[in-house]
Formats: C-alpha cells, sequence, structure tokens
C-alpha cells in the first residue's frame, strides 16, 4: 500500500467519524491558584463541532484519492 492510498483510508475514516459523533470535546485547564494548603484550578470544557459538509467533502476526497491515486500513468 503506498502512501496516497493510506491517507485516503485515514480520510474516509475522519469523515465517516466526523458524520456519526458530529464532533469532539476537551478539557482545557485555564487557571490554577495556591493559596496556602488549598488549590483552586477551573477545567472549561469545550465542544468543536464537524459540520456536515466536512464529513462528506472527506469521505468523498478519500474516494477520490483511492480511485484516482493508484493509477499509474505512463
Amino acid at each position: 500500500m503506498n502512501a496516497v492510498k493510506i491517507a485516503g483510508i485515514v480520510l474516509i475514516a475522519a469523515g465517516i467519524l466526523g458524520l456519526v459523533y458530529g464532533g469532539f470535546s476537551y478539557t482545557s485547564a485555564t487557571h490554577e491558584t495556591k493559596l496556602g494548603p488549598i488549590e483552586f484550578s477551573i477545567k472549561d470544557k469545550e465542544r468543536v463541532n464537524v459540520p456536515v459538509w466536512a464529513g462528506v467533502g472527506a469521505i468523498v476526497a478519500g474516494g477520490a484519492l483511492l480511485v484516482l491515486g493508484g493509477k499509474k500513468s505512463s
């Protein structure tokens, strides 16, 4: 398998995951404070939404790489 086919498979998988889950979330620690023996920390949970067009575009681009990437021109 060459790199183009692997990239196509990764794009298709990412597009499917984007369509199924609709996005992903992560937690970021924004503030930490120590006041003697007491520690305070604030963690924000952020969500990143993946648009439907981006998921479909990744699937189409991955399919195009699989179909057209394997052809060798003479």
